[in-house]
């Protein structure tokens, strides 16, 4: 087995986390403080994605239209919460469910209605074209390790957010007695549209940052979701750094997986036979992790922490 070849799945693993980061921050945010099951979450990193793409191929500009996704998806998260997230929050979670996956239709057949059937591409910015050398002689992309490096300020940049600043006190107190802080003179109801929005933003600079990496279309945040929730799970509900870990285990465990088990396999099978058990076994590998993990920690890696 090449080095570099180790190299570069390893960095497209750590990549995936970072990106199914930015999507479980805002989930575990708005789970934990608002106690509110949002299946619309991947809509969000698709809007941010179409408003990206859409914008940079307006402007020319691939920054303007980044700036636009982080604008678009919390003015959509914030207009979504004060519309119809807030009449939710007394119900129970069935309610919440149905309710989230209504507007998961009616956000895609309305991207549907405004940007067509087909998918709209982006281009990576020449700032972040080209690659860099890996030890061994590989090459991995400029704007993959880009992507890594900005995950990692962001979460630095959350954690600033809750542990060091007002807003973050209240995040945190919110989690941990809502009526409170809301007897204490917190306004309950602008801090969840703060929490939403910023989580939506979140999602949002996700969808735009992977869309240079592939087609932007409707539908595109569905599949994302599913791991969103599977790193919440793993990570613990609430929890930054649980979702911070819980994003590079699942984003290692399932990029790793699809490339070596088919080559383990293939010690034993035909080659035909290994590629298809590698590439069924490297699927289920996540949802393996996952219940080994709550078996021994049922509440997750980092429960109840921020």
């Amino acid at each position: 087995m090449q080095l570099p070849l180790l190299l570069e799945q390893l960095l497209n693993g750590l990549q995936l986390g970072v990106m199914l980061f930015l999507m479980a921050a805002g989930l575990t945010l708005i789970f934990g403080v608002m106690g509110l099951i949002n299946l619309a979450h991947g809509s969000l990193y698709m809007i941010g994605a179409f408003a990206c793409a859409s914008v940079a191929a307006a402007t020319g500009s691939f920054w303007i239209g980044l700036a636009a996704s982080l604008a678009a998806a919390a003015a959509a998260g914030a207009l979504l919460e004060m519309l119809v997230i807030r009449r939710l929050y007394a119900r129970d979670h069935l309610d919440q469910v149905l309710a989230t996956f209504a507007l998961i239709l009616i956000l895609s057949e309305g991207t549907r209605w405004l940007f067509g059937s087909f998918p709209l591409y982006l281009d990576i910015p020449p700032l972040l074209q080209g690659a860099v050398p890996l030890p061994g002689g590989g090459q991995y992309q400029l704007y993959r390790l880009a992507i890594i490096g900005v995950g990692v300020l962001v979460a630095v940049g959350l954690y600033w957010l809750i542990a060091r600043t007002r807003l973050g006190m209240r995040i945190r107190a919110g989690e941990s007695d809502r009526e409170m802080i809301g007897a204490l003179g917190v306004d309950i109801s602008s801090l969840y549209t703060i929490v939403f929005a910023l989580g939506a933003a979140l999602a949002g600079f996700a969808g735009a940052l992977v869309g240079a990496l592939q087609s932007v279309q409707v539908g595109m945040g569905e599949p994302v979701l599913i791991l969103a929730f599977v790193v919440i799970v793993i990570g613990g509900i609430g929890s930054i750094k649980g979702a911070l870990v819980g994003a590079i285990l699942v984003g290692v465990v399932d990029t790793m997986g699809r490339f070596l088990l088919p080559q383990i396999l293939a010690l034993m099978l035909p080659a035909a036979q290994a590629g298809m058990a590698g590439a069924a076994l490297a699927s289920m590998l996540i949802y393996i992790v996952m219940a080994l993990i709550l078996a021994l920690r049922p509440r997750g890696l980092f429960s109840a922490e921020a």
